[in-house]
């Protein structure tokens, strides 16, 4: 991959300016990636809240059969969320797409995002997700059903896919022009194919030559752990936004983090010990109120990981914490914890991603 190193910059310092997808006007560039298990409400609304200008739900199935199961229901549970509150749908079916977009349409949604990047198999296997990739036809096919089905609504529609199948057949680039010529509103390209996995690094010159190709916005996606990287990757590709994943995990407040350096060229202290303390607290209450004890005890435990996961000497506890079977258990342990670090100021989490991650997937 080339340099990430242009002549200029593309967003001015001291000033951010705005990205519109369809009516909507976004706050910053900095995005929420979906993630099957972990961008679900109560982790979406708070990385709003710390600065991320929009977030897109975990994938909602397109199969009708599907759309009351307690997974579903809860993926498609959008309370208290600040607009535009935007859903992922994936599947094969182009009519059976367009009625899942309709159907997310009537449970709030006012952004529609069309999955064709997913890499996993049991996605991949049904001839969804990245899959799609190596049928054209049934790409065109499925964008033009939803985005005719969403159209008369007014609601947008969003596409989010990969270079390609693997390096010897990107068409990212032709999959885009069709794309935006049957009217998806804005692209969101992760730099590696589908066989790439997460695998190796992202490349970023794909991104680069679909953005100088298309006059609708395009977001970069794809190993972005960091403020500097965000810029010199938004400064190479030309990009209108960048889309975070994994490097979020444990770490929700990198958006305040890189939406402050785009605007300003220096960082933000990082958070103290008593921010993460209320962060993780707070996410945690809501996380309970929202998958109930049972489930909540356990769906936690990740989530708790990955925000201790950085800071020295927190293995003991955490290992202490995956064997707790209730809500109230995790929440004292923690709050014993975080007592005993009281003299501790700021934390330093790191820029790269930790290499646990690579377990879980950017939808």
């Amino acid at each position: 991959m080339h340099s990430l190193n242009p002549p200029e910059t593309v967003f001015g310092r001291g000033k951010m300016p705005f990205m519109h997808i369809g009516p909507w006007s976004l706050p910053n560039p900095v995005f929420v990636a979906p993630m099957a298990g972990v961008t679900d409400r109560p982790y979406r609304k708070l990385c709003k809240a710390l600065g991320a200008g929009y977030a897109v739900s975990e994938m909602a199935a397109s199969n009708p059969r599907l759309w009351n199961s307690v997974k579903t229901s809860r993926r498609i549970d959008h309370t208290g969320e600040i607009d535009p509150i935007a859903v992922q749908i994936a599947g094969s079916d182009p009519a059976m797409m367009a009625e899942a977009a309709l159907f997310n349409i009537e449970k709030g949604a006012r952004i529609i995002d069309i999955n064709m990047g997913c890499p996993v198999k049991k996605v991949c296997n049904v001839a969804s997700g990245s899959a799609l990739l190596r049928d054209e036809p049934r790409v065109v096919a499925i964008l033009r059903s939803v985005v005719d089905a969403c159209r008369p609504l007014g609601v947008p529609v969003t596409l989010k896919t990969r270079t390609g199948w693997d390096q010897t057949s990107r068409n990212a680039l032709r999959v885009a022009l069709l794309a935006q010529d049957i009217g998806i509103a804005a692209l969101i390209l992760h730099g590696r194919t589908r066989c790439d996995l997460y695998t190796g690094q992202a490349e970023y010159d794909t991104i680069r030559e679909v953005k100088q190709a298309l006059s609708i916005p395009v977001v970069a996606n794809g190993d972005i752990t960091s403020p500097e990287k965000a810029r010199q990757v938004l400064d190479y590709t030309g990009a209108d936004a960048v889309m975070i994943g994994r490097a979020a995990q444990g770490r929700p407040w990198i958006f305040r983090e890189i939406s402050y350096y785009l605007a300003h060229g220096v960082h933000r202290p990082p958070p103290t010990y008593g921010e993460l303390r209320h962060v993780l607290l707070d996410h945690l209450e809501d996380h309970y109120s929202f998958y109930g004890e049972f489930t909540g005890v356990r769906t936690a435990r990740k989530h708790i990981g990955w925000y201790l996961a950085t800071l020295p000497d927190t293995q003991p506890v955490i290992d202490h914490i995956n064997t707790l079977e209730s809500t109230g258990e995790q929440m004292r342990t923690l709050e014993h914890w975080f007592d005993a670090q009281a003299s501790h100021e700021h934390i330093h989490p790191p820029h790269e991603t930790p290499a646990h991650e690579a377990d879980l997937y950017t939808l």
